[in-house]
């Protein structure tokens, strides 16, 4: 890592979580005055209807950081892994989810026209570079690539979705990957990867003073589809032209808490006979919950359980 590179970084991380920090009020006023609020019931842990689209003043402190650290990184020379189209399909990918999820907190969509969306989303990534090229220590063509960088995007997009269960509990998870994603990829001289998953994390930090528990604002699915959208994109670039097993399994383990609660709850659901869309309180946050835990109990016990996982990721990843 150049001198410089830490540099660029630290101001990434700053101007995106100030950013949102200043953001979140008015968009907490905006999503109560539109009607986008998550009204008690069910599995829901909140006593008082609470405003959604806090994923809106994510998405603004990660796009003023992001343009201006790529913007100040290009001119010092230093971002040289990214093509100008390969940002423009993340960012606009970005977007499509955000879109989709904003649509699905207002409007309640059936699971599979927010999948086809999601798929959509995927492709335009990929359409503009965005793709994996290497699986297992050997490299893979387009075809294979392409269709496991949707898969990818699209499982990490509702990974995600389903860790926000409990207050702080997706913001804090989505940071901690994501800096390990940035620490990462930095160290491979990947800086413009470093930067997106950098302002990822300032972005989710500066959001939760709002979210930890009591919470006065949710993500929503748009903030948590735009999150394992950046987060999915992130990984692929951050590992690009890497076809070493170690990069894979460490790019899993970074996500490891997520993608292995959800596979044990599909799993489950299958075995029962249920829809893996059916909601229920099997994930392993509500099962915390069950065991006696508070809420802020349970998500610092989880996010130190992210942190063990990111911290394996990081020494794997030195094989790659």
């Amino acid at each position: 890592m150049t001198e410089p590179t830490p540099l660029l970084l630290a101001a990434a991380f700053f101007s995106a979580g100030m950013v949102t920090c200043f953001l979140t009020p008015a968009v907490i006023a905006l999503a109560a005055r539109l009607g986008a609020v998550d009204e008690p019931r069910g599995r829901r842990l909140h006593a008082e209807p609470t405003p959604l689209w806090g994923g809106l003043a994510i998405m603004g402190g990660w796009g003023v950081g992001l343009a201006f650290a790529l913007g100040f990184g290009a001119r010092l020379g230093l971002v040289r892994d990214l093509t100008g189209l390969q940002v423009a399909g993340i960012v606009t990918g970005c977007v499509v989810i955000a879109v989709i999820g904003g649509a699905d907190d207002r409007f309640d969509l059936r699971p599979l026209p927010k999948l086809l969306g999601q798929i959509a989303a995927a492709a335009i990534a990929l359409a503009c570079g965005v793709r994996v090229v290497g699986l297992l220590g050997h490299p893979v063509g387009p075809v294979i690539g392409g269709l496991v960088t949707v898969v990818w995007i699209v499982a990490v997009v509702n990974v995600i979705n389903f860790m926000d269960g409990l207050d702080g509990l997706a913001a804090g998870i989505s940071a901690i990957a994501a800096l390990t994603f940035a620490g990462i990829a930095a160290s491979r001289g990947h800086v413009g990867a470093a930067v997106f998953a950098t302002c990822i994390a300032g972005a989710c930090i500066g959001f939760l003073p709002y979210n930890f528990n009591p919470a006065r604002v949710f993500m929503g699915d748009l903030g948590s589809h735009f999150l394992g959208y950046a987060i999915a994109a992130v990984a692929i670039v951050g590992t690009a032209k890497i076809a070493a097993t170690a990069a894979l399994a460490s790019t899993v383990l970074v996500l490891g808490l997520p993608i292995g609660d959800t596979a044990l709850v599909v799993l489950r659901r299958y075995r029962n006979g249920q829809s893996i869309a059916h909601g229920d309180r099997q994930h392993l946050h509500y099962r915390l919950l069950d065991s006696g835990l508070s809420q802020r109990k349970a998500v610092l016990v989880l996010y130190a359980v992210s942190i063990a996982f990111s911290l394996l990721a990081v020494l794997l990843s030195r094989f790659a």
